[in-house]
């Protein structure tokens, strides 16, 4: 059945227009609720590698009365055209964590590592002539080790200004 479900999602995957026309660069924010393990609001910034797929590099930060937390984040991303500049995004990733306890004064600090991926949805506004991508995700990491173990997921509002 898994074997299936696969095939399923890679035919599916295989239909759209692989041209994406991904663009050089793109840098902004990317917004967002988080489950555990996730890091708050991100510093994000997009390459293109090629004319479809791109790697997506973020900052995230978040800091609480007790704790504070910070992570860098890498995606490898297919980009698959739907209509215009509408676009759908998929892709692998890793994310290394920092967390400092601010409660004990020797502090219980963690480094942690998560593998996962991202799934999402864009529209760039370059084709009209504004430098605007807006986008919308999913981010699922397993946490392999740290303050925080096991399954993390985040959802996220992009905006990017894209540099062509």
């Amino acid at each position: 059945m898994k074997m299936f479900k696969l095939c399923l999602l890679l035919f599916f995957l295989s239909t759209f227009n692989a041209n994406a026309q991904v663009p050089s660069h793109a840098i902004g924010l990317r917004l967002g609720g988080s489950h555990y393990g996730h890091y708050g609001g991100e510093i994000s910034y997009q390459m293109g590698i090629g004319d479809a797929n791109r790697l997506e590099l973020d900052l995230g930060w978040r800091n609480h009365r007790h704790w504070s937390a910070m992570a860098i984040s890498g995606i490898f991303h297919w980009v698959w055209n739907i209509t215009g500049g509408f676009n759908l995004f998929a892709g692998p990733g890793a994310q290394i964590g920092f967390y400092r306890d601010k409660d004990h004064f020797f502090g219980d600090d963690y480094i942690g590592l998560g593998v996962g991926g991202q799934l999402g949805l864009e529209y760039n506004f370059s084709e009209h002539g504004v430098p605007l991508q807006l986008s919308l995700d999913a981010r699922p990491m397993w946490y392999l080790n740290g303050w925080y173990n096991g399954f993390g997921y985040g959802t996220a509002l992009g905006i990017r200004y894209v540099i062509e």
